[in-house]
């Protein structure tokens, strides 16, 4: 009996604020009269966007309690409200949405009155379980109605609330429109700085070098020992531009990954760090043993350790990190963390910028997590098939 009053009263609770929430939406019949109004006059047509909008937060409070009772997330799809009034409105009315919710509210107004029927359930349901369980050890009969009375309540609203396979599909046409961009951006980026590696360091030592052989040749007949140690100079020369050639290289993509793998590559970056770095990994393997991830996505878990191990051992003062790979069903996650003062900026040019448009553009994510005073936590979830 104790537990059916308390799922009862659970239950309760959810119906209380979903009568809260109906009873919100019924005074908001009153704005939705006065929008309709304005909008047909088109006088006031700037009133439906920030209208659409209050019918979001309603609708967003509703898939809160909802999911909130059913233990599961009701997730949203809606295009954003932003750019000029004429940009706002043709969104809002185009906006799959927007139907959605709109739909959702029409049906709230007839079966957001459930709460009112578990009124008298309660005093029933103390008189009728309690003799009925309590005196002849029966199984409770009319408490258990305010639960299935939160349960339709939770049901109704999420097969309402569920977006449609229009409106998922406009929003991740929105975010593949964002994280093309962001990969576009990414990629101009890094061509300027091969273009930069390649002009300050690479081709001016070419040039040096160039310049060292003719004079070289022209020395040759006159002074054959000054001529000898400018080839000699030409061949350090020569020997730089290709250390600075391989470094390129090694920037677009590591030789060691395609030798060693993600897992030894990673290991050899632990290794040469200035900081005292363990590696654990879950479910791979070093080298060409076992499954692999694909290269891109490997390429980008091994920028995401490097550009993390670098940040730490500039900015972060620690002294220890941990850098840890693990094999999911679906992808590949990396964890890395540092015992440093934390306080990690995107926008101070800490590289992790970089490091999202890198993962968005193989539809990853990446989560920091930094508070003043540490540590700080750079988790990356990279989706591929094994």
């Amino acid at each position: 009996m104790r537990a059916t009053v308390r799922q009862a009263g659970r239950a309760t609770l959810h119906l209380a604020l979903s009568a809260a929430t109906a009873f919100g939406s019924y005074i908001f019949i009153t704005v939705l009269l006065l929008t309709a109004i304005a909008t047909a006059t088109v006088v006031g047509a700037f009133m439906l966007p920030e209208t659409v909008l209050l019918i979001r937060r309603i609708a967003g409070a509703k898939r809160q309690q909802a999911g909130a009772w059913t233990g599961g997330k009701i997730p949203e799809a809606y295009q954003p409200l932003t750019g000029t009034v004429r940009e706002r409105l043709r969104t809002a009315v185009r906006d799959p949405g927007t139907l959605t919710d709109f739909r959702w509210m029409v049906a709230y107004y007839a079966y957001g009155t459930l709460p009112v029927l578990m009124l008298p359930l309660w005093p029933l349901g103390l008189v009728v379980d309690g003799v009925w369980c309590g005196l002849l050890r029966r199984r409770a009969v009319v408490l258990p109605l305010i639960t299935r009375l939160a349960d339709l309540d939770a049901h109704w609203s999420t097969v309402l609330l569920k977006p449609s396979p229009k409106a998922r599909l406009a929003v991740r046409v929105e975010e593949l429109t964002q994280t093309r961009a962001g990969a576009i951006a990414a990629h101009g980026a890094e061509l300027r700085r091969i273009e930069r590696d390649l002009h300050d360091g690479t081709q001016a030592r070419l040039v040096s070098l160039s310049m060292r052989i003719g004079l070289a040749k022209r020395a040759y007949d006159q002074d054959p020992e000054a001529a000898r140690r400018m080839l000699d100079d030409a061949q350090t020369l020569a020997e730089e531009a290709l250390t600075d050639l391989r470094h390129v290289v090694r920037a677009i993509h590591p030789p060691i990954l395609t030798d060693r793998g993600l897992v030894g590559a990673v290991r050899a970056l632990a290794a040469g760090s200035a900081l005292d770095v363990t590696v654990t990994v879950d479910g791979l393997t070093d080298g060409h043993d076992g499954p692999r991830a694909p290269a891109a996505v490997e390429a980008a878990a091994y920028f995401v350790i490097a550009e993390s191990l670098t940040n730490a051992a500039k900015y972060s003062g620690a002294g220890r990190a941990a850098v840890h790979l693990a094999r999911s069903r679906t992808g590949l996650r990396v964890r890395v963390r540092d015992e440093g003062r934390g306080g990690a900026d995107e926008a101070g040019g800490s590289g992790l910028l970089g490091m999202r448009r890198r993962i968005a553009a193989l539809d990853g994510s990446v989560t920091v997590t930094s508070p003043v005073g540490g540590p700080t936590v750079i988790e990356v979830e990279l989706p591929c098939v094994w």
